[in-house]
C-alpha cells in the first residue's frame, strides 16, 4: 500500500515537474543558447524537484480534504477510541520566558486532563539570575493557587548543553521514569486538552509508533506582520500536512513541538550526533524523527486540524533574524547525510529540509544570471514561454496555500466558518500580495547569511521575542539598507537592459525595493488593527463563539 502510493505520488511529481521545465527548455533555447542560459536551466532544474513537492504534496491533500473528509483515516488509521492507561509528562520547553504568561496557557490543559494520569514539566533553560529569579516566583505563586500542586514540576540546569534537545533529554534521562508518554510543548504553545487525550490514545494504541506529531495552527493576532503570515500558513499546512502524512507514512516530520512522543525509544534511540568539531546540532527535530526511523519505530503525523495552536514571530525582523537561525541548523544536516543511522526516506526528509533555505541562494544566483543574460547580445529568450514558465513555477510555490483556501471555498460549511466567501477572499488576496513581497527579501536574507555562515559566521540559539512593538525607522534602516540596495541594483541593471525584462522580473523584485517601508507597515500596531477591524486575513477561531482565544482588542 505504501509502495503504491509512493509511486503514484513520484509519477505525479515528475509530471509536476516536466511541465515548467519544458517550458523553460523552449524559452531559453530560442535563438541558441548562451551560457547564462544554460546555467540559469541547470539550477531551476536542480531545485524544481523540491517546488514540485509543494504542489504534488498540497495537491494529494486537497483531493483528501475534499472527499475523505477525515485525514487522519485517510493517511493512516482511524482515530483510536480505547482509553491510554499510560501516564503523560506535558513538558514545557522554556528560556528567557515570561513564565507567568506560559502558565497561564498551561492552566486549562491541568484542569482538563485526568489528575492521575498528566503532569506538567517547566524545563527551563534561564541562565541570567535576574531572569531566573522572576520566573521561580512565578511558579511559586502558579502552585500556590493549585490545589492539584504536586502535580506541577519545575527544573532549571544549571548550562543549557545542547539547546532545547539537551534540555529534553535531561528530563528524560532523569525525571521520566513513571511516565510513559511526554507531550513536547514550547513556550507559545497552546493545546486543547481534548486534542492531547486523542493524540496519547492513538499513540498508545500503535506501539510500533514513537511519536505522533499533530497540524500545528497560528493563534489568532491583531498584529499585521503575523497575521497576513499566518493566514496563508494556516491555509497552505492544512493542504500539505495531509498529503506528505498520505505519502511519507510511518517516515512523517517532527516539528519539535505539539506532539506526543513515547518515552523509552525516544531516550535510547534520539540522541543526537555531535558534528565533526564537537558542534552540536541546532535544528534536532528531523534528525531525531530520521533516528527513530533508523531505529525501526514509526513517525505519524496527524493532520486534522484543531487543538493545537502556536505564535509566530510578531514582525518582520525577528521573522528574518528566527529564519536565519533555521536556515543555520537545517545547513548542518548536509554533515550528517551519510551517517548510518538514517534510513533513505530519513535522508530525504533532511535533504528537503536542505533544499527549503539553499533554494534561496539558487534563486538569487538564476536572477543575477538571467541579468547577464539580458545584457548578452546573443541572449535572446522566448517570452511566451519564459513568461508561462515562470509564473507555473510561482504558482507551484504558493500552491499549498491556494489549494488550502480553494478546499475552504468550497466547503459551504467551512466557507461559513471562516467568515464567508468574501472575507476568505480578501484574506487570499492581502496574504498574496504579502507573500510576493516577503519571499525575495527572505532569499536575499538567506543568500547573504549563507555567504556570511561559509565565512564563519556563528549562529546560535537566542532567546525569540514574542511580544508586539512597532520597529523603531532607524532599526529598520539598519536591519534592511542592504536588502534595499540589492534590490534597486537589480531594478536599474534589468531596466537597463529593457522594459521587456524590467516587467518580467519586477514583480518577484519590488519587496526588497520596499523593504523598509514594509517593514515598518506591517510592525505598526495601527495596520494590524485595521487589519483585524475589517476582517482581512481572519482565523477561523475570530469567528467562533467556542474558540479558546478572547475576541482579539482592535
Amino acid at each position: 500500500m505504501l509502495a503504491t502510493r509512493r509511486t503514484l505520488y513520484t509519477l505525479l511529481l515528475l509530471a509536476c515537474c516536466a511541465a515548467p521545465l519544458a517550458l523553460l527548455w523552449h524559452a531559453l533555447g530560442h535563438g541558441g543558447w548562451t551560457l547564462w542560459e544554460a546555467l540559469i536551466l541547470a539550477l531551476v532544474a536542480l531545485i524544481t524537484p523540491w517546488i514540485g513537492t509543494l504542489f504534488a504534496s498540497s495537491l494529494v491533500g486537497f483531493v483528501i480534504l475534499a472527499f475523505r473528509r477525515d485525514p487522519l483515516a485517510a493517511t493512516w488509521a482511524a482515530q483510536a477510541t480505547r482509553p491510554a492507561t499510560g501516564r503523560t509528562a506535558i513538558a514545557v520547553a522554556v528560556r528567557n520566558e515570561d513564565l507567568a504568561a506560559v502558565l497561564a496557557r498551561a492552566a486549562p490543559l491541568l484542569d482538563g486532563l485526568p489528575a492521575d494520569r498528566y503532569d506538567l514539566w517547566v524545563l527551563s533553560d534561564t541562565q541570567d539570575a535576574q531572569l531566573a529569579a522572576p520566573e521561580d516566583a512565578a511558579m511559586q505563586a502558579f502552585r500556590a493557587g493549585r490545589p492539584d500542586a504536586a502535580r506541577v514540576h519545575y527544573r532549571r540546569r544549571s548550562s543549557n548543553e545542547g539547546f532545547k534537545a539537551g534540555n529534553i533529554m535531561q528530563f528524560l534521562r532523569e525525571h521520566a521514569g513513571p511516565y510513559d508518554f511526554m507531550v513536547s510543548l514550547d513556550a507559545d504553545s497552546v493545546m486543547g486538552p481534548a486534542k492531547i487525550e486523542a493524540l496519547v490514545r492513538q499513540l498508545a494504541a500503535h506501539p510500533e509508533v514513537a511519536l505522533v506529531q499533530t497540524l500545528i495552527a497560528a493563534r489568532p493576532s491583531a498584529d499585521a506582520f503575523p497575521r497576513l503570515f499566518q493566514f496563508g500558513m494556516r491555509h497552505g499546512m492544512r493542504a500539505y500536512a495531509t498529503g506528505i502524512a498520505w505519502w511519507q507514512g510511518p517516515d512523517g516530520p517532527y516539528w519539535g513541538h505539539n506532539a506526543v512522543l513515547r518515552i523509552w525509544p525516544f531516550r535510547e534511540y534520539a540522541k543526537l550526533p555531535t558534528l565533526p568539531g564537537g558542534a552540536r546540532i541546532l535544528s534536532h527535530d528531523q534528525v531525531e524523527a530520521a533516528m527513530l526511523r533508523g531505529a525501526g519505530f514509526q513517525v505519524r503525523l496527524d493532520p486534522r486540524e484543531g487543538g493545537s495552536w502556536e505564535a509566530n514571530p510578531p514582525d518582520m525582523l525577528s521573522f528574518l533574524a528566527r529564519d536565519i537561525r533555521w536556515m543555520a541548523g537545517n545547513l548542518q544536516y548536509f554533515a550528517l547525510l551519510r551517517l548510518p543511522l538514517f534510513r533513505a526516506m530519513g535522508r530525504v526528509q533532511l535533504a528537503l529540509a536542505i533544499l527549503l533555505f539553499l533554494m534561496s541562494p539558487v534563486l538569487f544566483l538564476v536572477v543575477l544570471l538571467a541579468l547577464a543574460n539580458a545584457h548578452d547580445p546573443a541572449g535572446s529568450v522566448g517570452v511566451v514561454s519564459g513568461v508561462v514558465a515562470t509564473w507555473w513555477l510561482a504558482l507551484m510555490y504558493w500552491s499549498p496555500k491556494l489549494l488550502g483556501a480553494a478546499q475552504v471555498a468550497l466547503d459551504p460549511g467551512l466557507r461559513q466558518a471562516w467568515g464567508g466567501g468574501a472575507v476568505l477572499a480578501r484574506g487570499v488576496v492581502a496574504e498574496f500580495v504579502f507573500d510576493l513581497l516577503l519571499m525575495p527579501i527572505r532569499i536575499i536574507a538567506h543568500s547573504v547569511g549563507m555567504v556570511a555562515m561559509l565565512a564563519g559566521m556563528k549562529v546560535g540559539w537566542a532567546p525569540q521575542r514574542r511580544e508586539a512593538a512597532r520597529i523603531p525607522i532607524l532599526d529598520a534602516v539598519r536591519a534592511l539598507w542592504w536588502h534595499t540596495a540589492i534590490g534597486i541594483a537589480l531594478v536599474a541593471g534589468f531596466a537597463a537592459a529593457g522594459w521587456l525584462p524590467l516587467i518580467w522580473v519586477a514583480p518577484f523584485l519590488l519587496g526588497p525595493v520596499v523593504a523598509i517601508p514594509f517593514c515598518l507597515l506591517t510592525s505598526d500596531p495601527r495596520i494590524g488593527a485595521w487589519l483585524a477591524r475589517r476582517r482581512i486575513a481572519a482565523l477561523s477561531e475570530e469567528f467562533d463563539p467556542a474558540s479558546p482565544f478572547p475576541p482579539l482588542a482592535v
